[in-house]
């Protein structure tokens, strides 16, 4: 729905890309820093600190509605993301471990994926009413206060390897620098030299970045036609086919390649249709991406060591910042020829080509 509010306040479709461009940007910037940071020191900490600082950016939009203010929220919300990414996925998946259940990683994160979307699912059923009632200022205090929740969860997670990290810097006599050189350094070393976790996180980097094409639903949405109020309830489906999708994580992959072709096709189909009801077939897709999404951060995990987990899983959501910037420059670039439906079904082709990757091993 800020895509719509951004909208609204008079910004073009190259100037929301561009903020979308800033938030990528910071983010690309933080994210191997903060993996870094993560091994080396508490995992937790960072997954606290992450909704705080996005929850001060939305509060900006909120105090001050303006492009500026959208893109300094961009700057705080990239930050944020930056902290949990590759935090809590090596946090999840050591402890998992620790218990003797690392197998279960994918459909645990994918279940966890599922809650989330599920809870924007509420948010978005919501959304109409709350608009009508309050106006963006109130969807933007509902935001927060979901983050304030997300940083007090993120409070109770067990970190059993924290005290274990720090133990080991002090044995070793080094510095809080030293120590954090160290774990890059071993972080580096193992994508350089191990082809397998190398194929993998290429694999997952270009998934999750294609899949910030999701930032443009609400405009696919609104371009079928459907009033404004009616935005959310579309948008409703597409985070189903999400929550579906996280929901099914860790079962059958071995059909990840011809879900991943089936789902490109539905993608172009929905998008070109341009109907309320060809939406469902757009939804799916994004469905089975969130499935594949999952299926390829599970790989990657079962490829790594413990001692530089959060950095691999950084450097991932670094290249696939690079993915998404892709995809934001294009979108705008397209965006003066075509409308949403078009440009929606172009991004099919890379899809197929990950289809093709994933088919004959690449990944």
């Amino acid at each position: 729905m800020y895509t719509v509010l951004f909208t609204r306040t008079g910004l073009s479709p190259a100037e929301i890309s561009s903020l979308f461009a800033v938030w990528s940007l910071t983010a690309f910037a933080a994210e191997l820093p903060s993996g870094v940071w993560a091994d080396t020191f508490s995992r937790r900490r960072l997954i606290v600190a992450g909704p705080l600082v996005t929850a001060a950016g939305f509060t900006l939009w909120i105090v001050t509605p303006s492009y500026p203010a959208f893109a300094a929220g961009f700057v705080l919300w990239g930050l944020g993301q930056a902290l949990i990414s590759g935090a809590l996925e090596a946090l999840v998946y050591e402890e998992l471990e620790r218990a003797g259940a690392a197998a279960s990683y994918a459909r645990v994160l994918g279940r966890a994926t599922a809650v989330r979307t599920t809870a924007v699912m509420v948010a978005s059923a919501l959304a109409g009413p709350v608009l009508t009632a309050g106006g963006y200022p109130a969807l933007g205090v509902a935001s927060v206060a979901t983050l304030l929740v997300a940083a007090a969860i993120g409070r109770s997670f067990p970190e059993s390897g924290a005290r274990g990290r720090d133990r080991r810097a002090v044995a070793d006599g080094e510095t809080a620098v030293a120590a954090y050189l160290r774990v890059l350094r071993t972080g580096l070393a193992e994508v350089r030299t191990t082809a397998p976790v190398r194929r993998a996180l290429a694999y997952a980097a270009v998934l999750m970045g294609l899949n910030a094409l999701d930032e443009y639903l609400p405009l696919l949405a609104l371009a079928t036609g459907v009033a404004e109020p009616a935005v959310p309830l579309l948008v409703l489906l597409f985070t189903t086919g999400d929550a579906v999708g996280g929901w099914l994580a860790g079962r059958g992959e071995r059909w990840e390649a011809l879900a991943l072709a089936v789902a490109a096709a539905c993608l172009a189909a929905g998008s070109l249709l341009g109907t309320p009801a060809a939406m469902v077939l757009v939804a799916a897709a994004f469905g089975v991406f969130r499935w594949a999404i999952t299926a390829a951060e599970a790989r990657l995990q079962a490829r790594v060591g413990d001692e530089a987990r959060a950095t691999v899983a950084s450097m991932t959501g670094f290249a696939s910042e690079i993915a998404a910037l892709a995809v934001f420059g294009s979108y705008a670039l397209g965006s003066a020829w075509a409308d949403p439906g078009p440009l929606f079904a172009a991004a099919a082709v890379p899809y197929l080509l990950l289809a093709l990757a994933r088919r004959f091993g690449r990944s």
